[in-house]
């Protein structure tokens, strides 16, 4: 099964793929993709760090995710995968301009063909004003464009807002 789970910031987005990780009594891997280059964001780090089960898997990879995802998973586990916006970051900021397309249509395309249980987490960015800049724009854009193409090949899409889970798609929470 594939989840999508997205939401804003601090919505409870990755509280709830944890939970429903952990409510599927399968061993779970978390990939991480983020970076944590300043102070704030190792602290944002060890708070995801915390609030995971020891017994957990973990994969810190910033922009292979398909080869992780087809390396990893396997009938009877779970992967969660935190966060797909912080991956598209860790793309735009290549000084490669053909990355994000490639590795884009790689997750896209090893999607159908996954075993097991797969909870994606991401940013819901498309919601708020359109931002300054060249570079934010596309980010919004590059995010809307992903979360399309993953909410069709999911089963389940939710949007997370103050902790609720609203479902989008597939069986309600």
């Amino acid at each position: 099964m594939l989840q999508l789970i997205l939401g804003g910031a601090r919505s409870g987005k990755s509280r709830l793929a944890e939970k429903l990780a952990s409510d599927s009594a399968l061993p779970v891997i978390y990939i991480a993709t983020s970076q944590p280059l300043d102070g704030e964001m190792n602290a944002r780090v060890a708070l995801h760090r915390e609030r995971r089960p020891d017994h957990w898997g973990l994969i810190e990879e910033p922009v292979e995710l398909a080869r992780v995802l087809r390396e990893n998973a396997a009938p009877g586990r779970c992967l969660l995968v935190d966060c797909l916006t912080l991956w598209l970051t860790n793309l735009l900021m290549l000084e490669d301009a053909e990355r994000l397309a490639f590795e884009r249509d790689q997750l896209l395309e090893t999607l159908a063909v996954l075993p097991g249980e797969i909870i994606f987490v991401s940013n819901e960015t498309g919601l708020g004003v359109v931002p300054l800049g060249e570079l934010t724009r596309r980010y919004v854009d590059e995010a809307g464009w992903l979360h399309q193409a993953l909410a069709e090949r999911c089963q389940r899409v939710v949007l997370t807002v103050a902790g609720l889970p609203l479902t989008l798609k597939g069986t309600a929470l």
